[in-house]
């Protein structure tokens, strides 16, 4: 009975992890890296269109990305797109392909990067807490129901406590991993 509680508890907090880990990919250090332009959508024709579904994006050089589109008349769309964005690059094209140089980070900026790396895992540890909080809820209230027995309940309860410490272990290693990418010149 409360397996089926654990489960859907384990699902919210690995989708919370791998939300988080996309994140911190679309986060800018330094280094050109195309998912950086993964939440960039273009007013193609009316429709908020996905960068990314518009034409290939790649990466040549460290710090360079480079997007040819399938429909070189949605250049300047593509360029009004990025310069609106709060990626803070100056897109460049000759006609055919659209040049974004990725400049390095200065000491401010990577400081900046990491606060909002350790903002962004504290609240998807608070996010993992919460589910954690409801599941713990909903066991008590199957064994208040007579669901289950006191000793299901403790099993439950000490189950979903390590789910929460490995999940939160998961969180750090991202953010640390990010944190050093970041700082790293």
């Amino acid at each position: 009975m409360y397996r089926k509680v654990i489960e859907e508890t384990k699902e919210k907090m690995i989708k919370n992890c791998e939300f988080y880990q996309k994140d911190m990919l679309s986060l800018r250090a330094g280094r050109a890296n195309p998912q950086i332009l993964d939440k960039i959508m273009v007013d193609y024709y009316g429709t908020q269109t996905p960068l990314k579904q518009m034409g290939n994006i790649s990466a040549p050089e460290p710090r360079l990305l480079t997007i040819s589109l399938w429909d070189v008349k949605a250049i300047p769309l593509a360029e009004k797109a990025i310069l609106k964005s709060d990626l803070g690059l100056n897109p460049s094209n000759d006609g055919k392909i659209i040049r974004l140089v990725v400049p390095e980070l200065n000491e401010e900026r990577r400081k900046e990067l990491t606060k909002v790396v350790r903002k962004s895992a504290e609240e998807t540890k608070v996010a993992i807490r919460g589910a954690r909080r409801d599941a713990m809820e909903q066991i008590k209230k199957l064994k208040k129901d007579s669901q289950i027995t006191e000793d299901d309940q403790k099993k439950a309860e000490d189950e979903l406590q390590k789910l929460t410490d490995s999940k939160i272990k998961d969180v750090d290693k991202i953010a640390a991993e990010k944190e050093k990418e970041i700082m790293s010149v």
